[in-house]
C-alpha cells in the first residue's frame, strides 16, 4: 500500500565536492540530519538538485544513497522528469525498482506539448509504474502552465494524486482543489503559508534545505493545529531566509547558506555559477544572524 504524502518535503540539493565529483558521504549525512530536525519528506533529482546536470549513474547513486539512508522513515520522492515520453517512464520505472515511495515529474519542457499530449504523457508514465506520480507544474522553468482545468483532467488518471504548484497564483491551489475534490493533493510551490491556508496539503520547499524544522513546524501548525497567527509570525521570521533562496539563484543560495552552515555542498554545476562575493558574505551574515548550524559527522 502507498503511502500518504503531507507535510513539508525538502527539495533538496545535490552536494558536490570541489572538483565537481559527487559527494555521496554528505548527502548521506543531510538525509540524517533532515530528519532528525523533523522534515516530513525528502525529493531528490529535482530542479534544486540539478537533475538535468548529472549523469545517468550519479542520479542512480543519488537516488539510492537518499532511499537507502532515509529507509522508510519519510517518504522519498524521485524526480523522474524527461521531455521524453519514453524516458520519463524509463526514470520512473527505475526509481520504483530503487523503491522510491513516488516520483515527481515535471512536463516535457521544450516541445511546448498541447493539452492532450500532457495528458497522454501521464498517463504513459502512471500505467508504467505502481507507485504514486507528483505532478510538478512550475511554468517559469518547464515553458508549460498546468491550469486547474487540465489538473482535472491529469486527476482523473488513477495514480496522479498529487501536484507541486509552482507558482504565484495562491488562488490555483483553492481551483484546483474546487474542481479535483480528494483525486488531487496539492503541495505548494513556491508560497508555502499561503498554500496552507488555501487548503494544502503539503509544500515543497526549497528553504527546508536549510531550516528543515521550523519549515516543517509552520505546515504542523497551519494544518494540523490551526494556529494560523502563530504560524503567521514564525513564516515572517523565516521569509528572509525563504527569499535568499528564491529566484534564479535558488541552487547557488541553498549551497552557500549550507556550506556556510558547515556542510559543505560544494559549488553548483555549469552553467549555473557560484554566488558573487558580496552575495556570499550576506548569506554568511543571514546564517550567524539565524544560528544556524549544520551538525559536524559523528
Amino acid at each position: 500500500m502507498s503511502k500518504t504524502f503531507r507535510g513539508t518535503y525538502t527539495v533538496m540539493m545535490t552536494p558536490n565536492h570541489e572538483d565537481g565529483r559527487l559527494d555521496l558521504a554528505a548527502l548521506a549525512h543531510f538525509v540524517e540530519w533532515q530528519i532528525r530536525e523533523g522534515i516530513h519528506g525528502l525529493i531528490p533529482l529535482g530542479s534544486t538538485g540539478e537533475f538535468l546536470s548529472l549523469t545517468e549513474d550519479e542520479r542512480i547513486a543519488v537516488a539510492e544513497t537518499v532511499i537507502r539512508t532515509a529507509a522508510g522513515r519519510v517518504p522519498t520522492l524521485i524526480g523522474t522528469g524527461a521531455e521524453d515520453t519514453r524516458e520519463a517512464v524509463r526514470l520512473s520505472q527505475q526509481a520504483e525498482r530503487l523503491g522510491a515511495d513516488g516520483v515527481m515529474v515535471i512536463p516535457p519542457f521544450y516541445s511546448t506539448p498541447t493539452d492532450d499530449e500532457i495528458v497522454h504523457h501521464y498517463d504513459t508514465v502512471a500505467r508504467a509504474i505502481g507507485i504514486p506520480i507528483m505532478i510538478y507544474n512550475n511554468p517559469a522553468t518547464s515553458n508549460v502552465d498546468l491550469k486547474p482545468g487540465l489538473v482535472a483532467r491529469l486527476a482523473a488518471i488513477d495514480n496522479c494524486r498529487y501536484i507541486k504548484e509552482s507558482t504565484l497564483e495562491v488562488t490555483r491551489v483553492r481551483d484546483i482543489l474546487r474542481l479535483c475534490g480528494d483525486r488531487m493533493t496539492v503541495f505548494g510551490g513556491i508560497l508555502g503559508f499561503e498554500s496552507f491556508v488555501e487548503g494544502a496539503e503539503g509544500w515543497v520547499a526549497v528553504a527546508s534545505n536549510v531550516a528543515p524544522g521550523p519549515l516543517a513546524r509552520l505546515f504542523t501548525l497551519v494544518a494540523d493545529d490551526n494556529k494560523v497567527r502563530e504560524a503567521h509570525a514564525l513564516y515572517l521570521k523565516w521569509l528572509p531566509l525563504i527569499e535568499a533562496v528564491g529566484g534564479h539563484r535558488y541552487v547557488a543560495a541553498t549551497k552557500a547558506l549550507l556550506s556556510h552552515m558547515g556542510l559543505p555542498a560544494g559549488p553548483p554545476r555549469p552553467p549555473r555559477l557560484p554566488l558573487p562575493a558580496a552575495e556570499d558574505a550576506a548569506l554568511k551574515v543571514m546564517v550567524e544572524t539565524f544560528g544556524l548550524a549544520f551538525p559536524h559527522a559523528a
